[in-house]
């Protein structure tokens, strides 16, 4: 049941996508401000009012529908499946992005890349050299491709494997949506409520995306490069601050052999790098604050689309045994 849904969600996804200003997206926001506005008074418990709220009230509303739906019909239970996995998994959620920058950078045409990956990160990259424009194309694209889709699916299938269907794609949507959208809230319409609420919402995200991500990272390693792949992992994860997203890029890095992470450049993604003091453990990537590998070009943006698609088929083959050994079981 879990494989069906998925891959029907994939296909009615790559058919019919959900628009770049869709109305999901923007009644998850109002839904959000709705709950800051009501339940966040600047106490320090209200913090996790508003988050159990916020995302906990569409879990459990989801939840329901699903046992109701499913008591009354199995197919109408795949149907609700499938409806929530449209607007909570998929590529083309983010893609077009990544599709109008490549399309940009084949044309020659740079500014316009640099405009878009602006307007995607909601930062000022016009001043980004094209090798770094490259990276942070990479960086971006492999973890939203591991949020919309890998992550997703993980929460999914464990959910699903204990009778409660679509529950884990909208408890981890919901908790990824929270902890961007307050950040958002904060950095740019200026409005930090309760800082409390922020720094909440990221650590429970932290904690929901711990295996996840390691899945992801092991997904890479298996269909990539293996060996430089796990060495990446052990050696460089540490390059970027938040250590999900290290363990995530390191191991796509190795994967494809691209040269990823380093000092972000002015207005660009301040929080996913640090500098790096020579100790004398330290390794020259290290020193660097980069991972080895050929720095970023054109070619490695193809290689990193086949790396993920090779990583969706892995899962899903997995999946597919899974269900067989539960049948024949």
């Amino acid at each position: 049941m879990s494989f069906f849904a998925v891959l029907l969600a994939l296909l009615i996804e790559q058919l019919k996508p959900l628009p770049r200003e869709n109305w999901v997206h923007q009644n998850l926001g109002h839904w959000l401000h709705w709950c800051g506005r009501n339940f966040d008074a600047g106490a320090r418990h209200h913090a996790a009012v508003v988050w159990a709220v916020s995302v906990g009230v569409p879990v459990v509303l989801a939840g329901g529908l699903y046992l109701a739906i499913s008591h009354w019909s199995l197919i109408g239970g795949l149907a609700f499946d499938v409806l929530l996995l449209y607007f909570t998994l998929g590529f083309r959620q983010f893609s077009h992005y990544y599709t109008d920058i490549r399309d940009a950078l084949d044309r020659g045409d740079e500014n316009e890349a640099r405009r878009l990956l602006g307007q995607w990160l909601h930062l000022d990259a016009s001043e980004l050299p094209r090798t770094e424009l490259l990276r942070h194309v990479i960086e971006h694209s492999v973890l939203a491709a591991h949020r919309h889709v890998f992550g997703v699916f993980f929460w999914f299938v464990v959910m699903s494997a204990v009778g409660l269907g679509p529950v884990g794609a909208v408890l981890y949507r919901m908790a990824e949506f929270s902890s961007r959208w307050w950040a958002f809230k904060n950095a740019r319409l200026d409005a930090p409520d309760n800082d409390r609420v922020l720094a909440l919402a990221r650590r429970l995200f932290v904690f929901i995306d711990h295996v996840p991500a390691r899945l992801t990272a092991a997904g890479f390693a298996v269909v990539g490069n293996f060996e430089e792949a796990v060495a990446a992992w052990r050696r460089d994860a540490g390059l970027w601050l938040h250590p999900n997203e290290g363990v995530i890029l390191a191991a796509a890095a190795g994967a494809v052999g691209v040269q990823l992470g380093g000092a972000a450049a002015p207005g660009v993604t301040p929080d996913r790098s640090k500098p790096f003091a020579g100790g004398g453990d330290a390794t020259l990537a290290e020193a660097q604050g980069s991972t080895p590998g050929s720095a970023a070009t054109a070619a490695h943006l193809h290689s990193v689309v086949g790396l993920v698609w090779r990583s969706v088929v892995l899962w899903m083959l997995l999946l597919v045994l899974l269900t067989l050994a539960n049948v024949l079981g």
